[in-house]
């Protein structure tokens, strides 16, 4: 594959790696250093002249340290006189911050978007954003790919005759009636009201529950306490088994060994959009891989070719690499 070039960002180079060797190219090399008043200085290591660059970061811990990286490296590729910049974002920190509920408070995704758009950015490459809207923020071309279709693959194996698949709140409902149209089973949600970051109450869950065989989907877990609430509520109906999933595991102070240490939970299932400390995983966790996705998504964007495409295609037709081209 010709004139492209992807470069990797300090957040999670495995991914890219994994990106690249599915895409049929080489990792191009990059270096970050840091000047002695802590500012950082980043240089991407490959020729970007014309070419189309991708530049693979997601914002995870520590979210601004990788930002500001993530904006050096578009800028150093605008410098470059590359020809086209996408930022490959497997997860957008703060798309949580898309609606302003308090007085005075900052809209932190609409101003993330518009500072990689001033630092060169010139297309999107997104997963699974926290609410659809935060597309709209971005002023340059978005394509916001989901990671149901690799969740839905590894839970066919089970028996979803019996299988509710539970929102743990109304806003994620669309999301989690889709996957369960995609396995076959039913959907309930929970009604969810936030006191704070990590302070949640579910009162009640809506749908079909007891005796069936659960799966808690959401977008993403973080300190976990939504999903530990959702947990006692279910217990009360009286589930026949509980499998937690969501697209990216952050797994914040301890979430995941405080989740895997339920008796009654199974599984916990996530994919590969941020990096999980090997020290922090438990036997229930399940690691899904993304990156033949996210590769595709490359191609097709390289190629001038149609990237919501993707969805429409048989599942697993991007699994195997697709190769160069």
């Amino acid at each position: 594959m010709r004139e492209i070039a992807v470069f990797s960002g300090s957040a999670h180079p495995e991914l890219a790696a994994e990106v690249c060797t599915h895409l049929g190219v080489p990792l191009s090399p990059s270096r970050v250093s840091r000047f002695a008043n802590d500012c950082l200085e980043v240089q991407l290591q490959a020729n970007c002249r014309e070419r189309d660059v991708f530049l693979i970061q997601p914002l995870v811990r520590p979210v601004q340290e990788h930002l500001v990286e993530l904006l050096m490296m578009c800028d150093a590729a605008r410098g470059a006189s590359a020809r086209r910049i996408t930022v490959v974002m497997p997860h957008y920190s703060y798309a949580r911050s898309d609606k302003k509920d308090a007085p005075r408070i900052s809209l932190g995704g609409r101003l993330v978007a518009d500072l990689m758009v001033a630092a060169g950015a010139s297309r999107v490459l997104a997963m699974t954003l926290h609410s659809p809207q935060v597309h709209g923020f971005f002023t340059v071309p978005v394509d916001h790919l989901h990671a149901l279709r690799e969740l839905a693959a590894h839970f066919r194996q089970y028996d979803l005759s019996r299988t509710t698949v539970v929102s743990p709140d109304l806003g994620n409902a669309k999301e989690a009636a889709a996957f369960a149209r995609m396995i076959g089973a039913q959907v309930a949600a929970g009604a969810k009201q936030r006191f704070a970051d990590d302070r949640v109450s579910i009162s009640s869950v809506i749908g079909e529950v007891a005796g069936r065989d659960v799966i808690v989907l959401d977008d993403e877990i973080a300190k976990g306490s939504t999903v530990l609430e959702l947990l006692d509520r279910l217990r009360e109906l009286g589930p026949r088994s509980i499998r937690v999933a969501c697209t990216h595991g952050l797994f914040a102070s301890g979430a995941l060994k405080r989740i895997g240490e339920q008796p009654d939970v199974l599984e916990i299932v996530c994919t590969n959009t941020v990096p999980v400390p090997v020290q922090e995983r438990t036997d229930k966790l399940r690691i899904l891989s993304i990156a033949p996705a996210l590769a595709e998504a490359v191609r097709r964007i390289h190629n001038g070719e149609s990237v919501s495409a993707l969805f429409d295609a048989q599942e697993g037709a991007w699994t195997t690499g697709s190769g160069a081209s």
